[in-house]
């Protein structure tokens, strides 16, 4: 199933419990970027509008794909009369573009689904140069207050799904999270495949793409059984999952928070990482 159809098909739950991104980290992408009001850029796989608002708040042309056809329809009406947007409902792949035309590329939680054959070297086709590509993703952070919880959490998908249990991105500190970035620098492709656990490392990326820079913005939540259950309707691995194998893991972590008394807690990260196009 592709990301299309996974998404697409959830969409007004994607819409309703997907997380917007924080205001500090596009500021800081459009700073890298030095772009402001007016100049043009491209989202890839905008959903339905988590940061293409905030891209739009700062006046920029967005330019905005999404291979969703209901996802891209709760887009523009979420976003109706909110700034100067053109919708293109297709792949990046497949969309024809002009060649440096964007003053920057913004991916969220998007990038990992597009052919890393074609990912790195048409982002930097389109960019301008000098232009730059800022990815933004939530990651999981493993922290001494949040661990029991965050262990517990993945026990029981265990349990329930193993193969998606094994698959899971690995949580690391923050500081482990920033240095594992900032050591794999010089390819930006290398540095966001270890940052979310993907398969997207080219070598070509590295002459594409100057060095990467990393961003983070930490924060702690927790959630009721119902809370944590929703958004994890909306993660790819769901779809994949059996109505016995849903409703198990339902009953799994209502049982956790009930042994806990109290809501479940976990560390999250939102994390940006720019580079420049050469």
């Amino acid at each position: 199933m592709t990301r299309g159809q996974v998404f697409d098909e959830i969409a007004a739950e994607y819409d309703r419990h997907r997380p917007v991104y924080p205001d500090q980290l596009i500021d800081r992408a459009c700073q890298v970027a030095g772009i402001s009001s007016g100049d043009a850029v491209l989202e890839l796989g905008c959903g339905s509008g988590q940061l293409t608002r905030g891209l739009l708040a700062r006046g920029l042309h967005v330019t905005a794909l999404e291979p969703g056809p209901s996802l891209i329809a709760l887009a523009r009406q979420n976003l109706a009369k909110a700034g100067e947007v053109e919708f293109v409902n297709a792949r990046f792949e497949d969309a024809p573009l002009p060649r440096e035309r964007f003053a920057a590329v913004f991916s969220a939680s998007a990038f990992h689904w597009i052919d890393p054959e074609v990912s790195w070297q048409k982002a930097a086709d389109v960019l301008v140069p000098g232009g730059t590509l800022a990815l933004i993703q939530y990651c999981g952070l493993e922290e001494p207050d949040t661990k029991p919880d965050q262990d517990a959490v993945l026990a029981a998908l265990g349990q329930v799904a193993p193969d998606a249990a094994a698959n899971w991105p690995s949580y690391r500190d923050l500081d482990a999270t920033v240095a594992g970035v900032e050591q794999r620098r010089g390819n930006v492709s290398q540095a966001w495949s270890w940052l979310g656990s993907y398969d997207l490392a080219r070598d070509d990326a590295a002459r594409l793409f100057g060095p990467a820079c990393i961003t983070v913005m930490p924060k702690r939540i927790e959630q009721t059984p119902d809370q944590l259950n929703a958004v994890l309707r909306t993660l790819s691995f769901y779809a994949r999952l059996s109505p016995d194998q849903r409703q198990a893991l339902e009953h799994e972590y209502q049982a956790l928070y009930e042994r806990l008394g109290r809501p479940i807690r976990a560390s999250t990260v939102a994390a940006l990482v720019t580079a420049v196009r050469r």
